[in-house]
Order: structure tokens, then sequence, then C-alpha cells
């Protein structure tokens, strides 16, 4: 039985990378909100940036005593609501 071909990661140069985690770096440093675009989720997520956890690579988002882990590879866009 053929198995059916899934969507490949877009690749991201090492630049993009750096920018991203700088981004992301910058706004738990400040306590922003952020709203990230995340490759294979539908909604993106919104939140506070509580952890960055280098040792399983994933961003905890925070918001209304719910928190999202988040892989820092598939995060595709760094974003500050404007609301």
């Amino acid at each position: 039985m053929a198995k059916g071909k899934a969507a490949k990661r877009p690749t991201r140069d090492e630049f993009v990378l750096e920018e991203i985690g700088n981004q992301l770096a910058e706004a738990k440093q400040e306590n922003s909100e952020v709203l990230l675009t995340v490759w294979g989720w539908e909604e993106p997520v919104r939140g506070q940036i509580v952890l960055m956890d280098s040792r399983t690579g994933k961003v905890h988002i925070q918001r209304n005593e719910e928190t999202a882990k988040v892989p820092f590879m598939d995060i595709m866009k760094v974003d500050y609501p404007r609301d």
C-alpha cells in the first residue's frame, strides 16, 4: 500500500532562521504579544512567549491559561498584533 506524500516544510536559509530567532528573543524579553504563522497549522498562534526550550526546540506561547508548544522550525513568520 503506497503512502501518501506529506507536504514538506519550506526550507529557509540561516539568515531567515536567525531573524526569526532574534524576533522571538526580543518579544520574550519585552513580554510582547506575538502572532506566529506556523507551517501546517490552520490558525495563527497568538500570545506571550513564556519559554524558549533549546533542548526540545519548542517555543511555549501562553494565552488565557493555555500554552501552545510550537516547534521553532515550523515558525514561518513573527508578527505583532495591532489591536
